[in-house]
């Protein structure tokens, strides 16, 4: 059973950084193209970070620069660095399979405010 458990979010002051951990189960991270999405407050999930099979990386326009998708095989875990966070990034974070309609784990609340 393929399964996601999200952590390492928090309250942060803008401009500072956060590291949001995904431990993923019933798969191998390194054989599938993983991302994070996050869902705002009355607004719906949006892609946020992609990482390939070859460990390629995509970003949306609005972390690009700020925020690293990367991949740890040996603990099966894709991580989210995010760096001069801005009000505007506090939401739910989650990460999944980018290719696969899994279930949805319960997310990390990332919270951006002074």
């Amino acid at each position: 059973q393929v399964q996601f458990v999200e952590s390492g979010g928090g309250l942060v002051q803008p401009g500072g950084s956060l590291r949001l951990s995904c431990a993923a189960s019933g798969f191998t991270v390194s054989s599938d193209t993983m991302s994070w999405y996050r869902q705002a407050p009355g607004q719906g999930r949006e892609l946020v970070a992609t990482i390939t099979t070859g460990g390629s990386t995509n970003y949306a326009d609005s972390v690009k620069g700020r925020f690293t998708i990367t991949r740890d095989n040996a603990k099966n875990t894709v991580y989210l660095q995010m760096n001069s966070l801005k009000p505007e990034d506090t939401a739910v974070y989650y990460c999944r399979r980018r290719y696969y309609l899994d279930a949805w784990g319960q997310g990390t609340q990332v919270t951006v405010s002074s």
